[in-house]
């Protein structure tokens, strides 16, 4: 089942109705929605004043801190969809992985998987494992009433690489020897990931999300051909896995203009764009039957506001002929932008594409 066959009745109906969804949907909107990935983070002076003192991951298990963090944006910017406040590797924590997410570097896993006998850390992830996350979705709802909330989580082959990494990696030499090396081993860690991650995003709808996206942050590292193979068959059972909930499903990654056509074959109803294919063109490569988002470069918000302006119509121009579209950054929101930006660019996509 996809999005776009839901039925009306399984989704609340204020949050169904918003543009946001529609757009999902492929049906039409009255302003092209917008919501900026990383939204909630070290951009805003009132996230940095919540979180003083609070380590990354503590934070993510406090509900009343997660919904605060998770409403800022939608307060500050009015984006038309919040994302739920979380890391990657929660569920890996939540199952008991020895890691922690060290500040200036990321996630550090304290012992990687190298071996089969290292695959004994990943347990299945059951809903008590991450009854915070339950909670602070119930209040976000609660709160956020017409405003979509987006789930989300880490994709098998991104949290496959921290975890035979041990943190982060420009060469993924370890997790790629194991993908080359020993490809039955491999095969079992992504998707004893796969059901790890299926099972976290579950809880996510279940609890009131409106839609989810899954994050593959570096599977822009790959080549098509050993995506298609060491890589979609995993994408693709988490995919599987929350279709029957109706939900939208998102898929991004960052630098994987080549394998867009493999992104949406994996059974995402959108998929994300980064700054480096035009929209249009993105659209030929991903194929009818698709929504697209994306996908202004983040580095484009520290010009001037004439200069964001234009660039921005390049990518609304770019996705004019879309059947639907989703405005977005082409990666995250860095921690230096001037979060005023953010909110001139959201009054400006309203304006100019409003129906």
């Amino acid at each position: 089942m996809s999005a776009n066959d839901a039925p009306r009745a399984q989704q609340p109906s204020a949050p169904y109705d918003s543009a946001f969804l529609k757009a999902c949907r492929r049906e039409p909107v009255p302003h092209t929605p917008v919501w900026f990935m990383r939204q909630a983070g070290r951009s805003l002076p009132e996230y940095r004043k919540v979180r003083e003192g609070i380590p990354m991951l503590e934070s993510c298990m406090r509900p009343e801190l997660v919904t605060e963090i998770t409403l800022q944006p939608v307060r500050r910017h009015n984006v038309d969809a919040a994302i739920y406040f979380s890391d990657i590797v929660v569920p890996l924590k939540a199952i008991g992985v020895d890691l922690d997410i060290k500040p200036g570097v990321g996630p550090v896993v304290e012992h990687p998987i190298r071996t089969r006998e290292d695959l004994a850390q990943l347990r299945d992830l059951t809903p008590e494992d991450v009854s915070y996350v339950t909670e602070a979705i119930g209040l976000l709802t609660r709160e956020l009433g017409a405003t979509p909330l987006i789930g989300f989580a880490g994709a098998p082959f991104t949290l496959a690489s921290y975890l035979v990494e041990g943190g982060p990696s420009r060469t993924y030499e370890n997790a790629k020897a194991m993908m080359y090396g020993d490809p039955e081993l491999w095969a079992d860690l992504l998707d004893r990931l796969a059901g790890i991650t299926a099972a976290f995003l579950k809880v996510q709808i279940e609890a009131g999300a409106s839609a989810v996206q899954l994050f593959d942050s570096w599977a822009g590292a790959l080549a098509p051909v050993d995506y298609r193979r060491s890589v979609l068959p995993a994408s693709a059972k988490v995919f599987d896995a929350v279709a029957g909930y109706g939900v939208p499903r998102i898929h991004f990654g960052v630098g994987t203009g080549e394998l867009l056509p493999l992104m949406g074959e994996a059974g995402a109803d959108v998929v994300g764009v980064d700054w480096r294919v035009p929209m249009d063109e993105a659209a030929r490569r991903v194929g009818p039957g698709k929504a697209l988002q994306g996908n202004l470069d983040p580095t484009v918000l520290f010009a001037p506001t004439e200069a964001v302006e234009a660039k921005t119509r390049e990518v609304l121009d770019a996705a004019a002929g879309l059947e639907g579209h989703v405005f977005n950054l082409g990666h995250g929101v860095m921690p230096s932008t001037d979060p005023d930006a953010l909110t001139r660019l959201v009054e400006y996509v309203h304006t100019h594409t409003a129906r």
